[in-house]
C-alpha cells in the first residue's frame, strides 16, 4: 500500500482521506503559482487578451505577472483550489488502497493492472465530485487583474453563481470528460508510479521507508504524471476557461489546437507543468506520509488513554 510497510497496521480509510486532503492543500499553497504560470502559458495562443503582453517560460510568465498584475494575481484561484483538494484529493488518495484491496480482494501484492484499475477508479469518483471547483479555479488563473480589462468574476463565491445563472449546470461541470481522462491518466501515473518506485527501492534496499525514499518516489512520479498527462491538461484548460460556443466539444478544442498551432501547443506549458507536479508531488506525498503516521501515533494514545 502507499505509504505504508508491509508490517504496518492499515490506517482507517477516515485518517488516509484526512491526511490526503491536508496534505494536498499543503502542497497546493506551495506551488499554487507555478500551477497559475502554466494555465497562462496554456491558454496563451487561443487569444490576445492585452497587447504587449507575452509570457515567455515558467520564471518569464511568473515575472511578468508580477510586474503587471501584482504579486497576488499569482495566486487567482487560491481558494476555489482549496476547495478542490479538499474533496478532490482525499478521494482519489484517501480511496486508492481501499478500491486496490476491493478488486484484488484483500490480496497482497497487486499487479500493474490492478494499481491502474484503482487509480483510474478513483480519479473518475474524484472529478465527478470536484469538477465546479476545478472550473472555477482555472477560470480564476486565467483572468488577468489589470486597470482596464474587465474581469469575468470578483469572487469565488460569486463565480460559482456566475456561471450557474449564465451557463446552468452544465457550465458548472464543464470539461468533465477531458478531466476525467486526465484525472484518471495522472491518478494511474501518479499513484502507481509512486507505489512502484517506492517497492522497488524498499525491496532492493536502496533506502529505508523516511524521506529520502518518499522524495524520490514523488519526484519520479511526477516527471512521469506530465510527459502522459499534458496534452490531455491543455485541452482541459483551454475548453474550461472558454466561453460559451467557442468550442463545441472537447475534441473540437483538440482539433482546432492541432490545426491552428500545431502539435507542440499540445505540451505548451510543460516545464511549469513538470515543475508543478514534480515539487506538488514531493510536498503532498511526504506530506501525505508524515500527517498519516502522526493521526495513527494520535488515534494510538487516544485508544490507550480510554
Amino acid at each position: 500500500m502507499v505509504g505504508l510497510k508491509p508490517s504496518d497496521v492499515p490506517p482507517p480509510l477516515g485518517v488516509k482521506m484526512a491526511s490526503a486532503g491536508a496534505a494536498a492543500c499543503i502542497a497546493d499553497m506551495i506551488t499554487f503559482p507555478l500551477d497559475t504560470a502554466k494555465v497562462r502559458l496554456q491558454i496563451q495562443g487561443e487569444k490576445t487578451a492585452v497587447d504587449g503582453i507575452r509570457y515567455r517560460g515558467v520564471f518569464g510568465t511568473i515575472s511578468t505577472m508580477i510586474r503587471t498584475e501584482g504579486p497576488r494575481s499569482l495566486y487567482n484561484g487560491l481558494v476555489a483550489g482549496l476547495q478542490r483538494q479538499l474533496c478532490f484529493a482525499s478521494i482519489r488518495i484517501g480511496l486508492y488502497d481501499n478500491v486496490k484491496n476491493f478488486y484484488t480482494g484483500g490480496k497482497d501484492n497487486p499487479n500493474v493492472l490492478i494499481r491502474i484499475l484503482a487509480g483510474c477508479t478513483t480519479g473518475a469518483m474524484a472529478v465527478s465530485f470536484a469538477q465546479p471547483t476545478d472550473v472555477v479555479k482555472v477560470r480564476f488563473q486565467a483572468q488577468m487583474n489589470l486597470n482596464g480589462v474587465s474581469r469575468r468574476y470578483s469572487g469565488t463565491m460569486q463565480a460559482y453563481r456566475h456561471i450557474f445563472q449564465n451557463e446552468g449546470m452544465r457550465g458548472l461541470w464543464k470539461g468533465t470528460l477531458p478531466n476525467i481522462t486526465r484525472n484518471a491518466l495522472v491518478n494511474c501515473t501518479e499513484l502507481v508510479t509512486y507505489d512502484l518506485i517506492k517497492e522497488a527501492i524498499l525491496s532492493h534496499n536502496l533506502l529505508s521507508d523516511n524521506l529520502p525514499c518518499h522524495f524520490v518516489s514523488a519526484f519520479g512520479a511526477g516527471f512521469a504524471t506530465t510527459v502522459i498527462a499534458s496534452p490531455v491538461d491543455v485541452v482541459k484548460t483551454r475548453y474550461m476557461n472558454s466561453p460559451p460556443g467557442q468550442y463545441k466539444s472537447a475534441i473540437n478544442c483538440a482539433w482546432t489546437m492541432m490545426t491552428k498551432e500545431g502539435p507542440t501547443a499540445f505540451y505548451k506549458g510543460f516545464v511549469p507543468s513538470f515543475l508543478r507536479l514534480g515539487s506538488w508531488n514531493v510536498v503532498m506525498f511526504v506530506s501525505f506520509e508524515q500527517i498519516k503516521r502522526a493521526m495513527m501515533v494520535t488515534k494510538k494514545r487516544t485508544e490507550a488513554t480510554n
